[in-house]
């Protein structure tokens, strides 16, 4: 595409300055046009050879893994298989999370209203079985309130309450390790920073001279971790915002459907 590029060109300066001689005397004309015929060529000659040169100059494409594989190497896998453990582990459990959080989440409007109806049609018996064909905390809430609804209204409520609060450390249940390979990452990379600068500074006084590449060299090793620290936190913490907004959602709408819950056994009470 280039070499195309450059040839158009090309014939675009030679149909110009052809133009132009043209216009001059025909004795002019002869020796102008021969002498933009040169300089043309040599235009196009130009125009190719930095052609090729900037083609043979492109580096060949590497895949990502290759060179990821490389940077790990290079950081040493003294310190960059923690933060790959810290990773993996991570990524586990963020997996494990994601999984029983969409498995929690119901349509908490439609199983209030197959409660209240079960109520209605067949008593306290049907809205438990209702709420033991439907999944996630909020139908455990209502099958546990709905069991003590013989002892009262209060009762209900306060079953209510202190479930929910069970059902809500499950929800949040593996959020700490998430948060601990947060934190543990990037201060497992700067550890590796600090000791491969220690490494570097005593390379240079062994050898008894600053030596650029020596220097350069030994921080480059050392900064591969923190880099690869730091790459480790963000991918967690991307995925742990993710999972406190998906909990944040669910503790919102079991509160919600709890009140709703309460509102009902009420009215179900007040007809007995």
């Amino acid at each position: 595409m280039k070499k195309l590029f450059a040839i158009l060109a090309v014939v675009t300066v030679m149909g110009i300055s052809t133009a132009t001689v043209y216009a001059q005397d025909n004795a002019t004309e002869v020796a102008s046009t021969e002498q933009v015929v040169v300089d043309s060529s040599a235009v196009a000659e130009d125009a190719v050879v930095a052609t090729e040169s900037t083609d043979a100059e492109l580096p060949d494409g590497q895949p990502m893994h290759y060179i990821l594989k490389q940077q790990f190497l290079a950081g040493g896998a003294g310190w960059m298989s923690p933060l790959i453990l810290c990773l993996v582990i991570g990524l586990s459990i963020v997996i494990e999370r994601i999984i029983y959080l969409n498995l929690a989440t119901t349509n908490t409007q439609k199983l209030l209203t197959q409660v209240e109806e079960a109520l209605a049609k067949g008593g306290v018996e049907a809205a438990k079985e209702v709420c033991r064909n439907t999944r996630g905390p909020v139908a455990s809430i209502f099958y546990q309130g709905l069991s003590r609804i013989d002892e009262g209204v209060d009762v209900v409520e306060k079953t209510v309450v202190s479930y929910g609060s069970v059902q809500m450390g499950q929800l949040e249940s593996g959020m700490s390790w998430i948060s601990l390979f947060i934190a543990l990452a990037p201060m497992l990379g700067f550890m590796g920073t600090v000791v491969g600068m220690i490494a570097a500074f005593d390379s240079i006084a062994a050898a008894g001279d600053i030596s650029p590449t020596l220097v350069a060299g030994g921080i480059k090793v050392a900064l591969l971790t923190t880099v690869g620290g730091l790459i480790v936190a963000v991918i967690l913490q991307i995925f742990y915002n993710y999972l406190i907004a998906k909990v944040d959602g669910l503790v919102i709408s079991m509160e919600d459907s709890s009140i709703s819950l309460i509102d009902i056994v009420t009215k179900y009470s007040k007809k007995k």
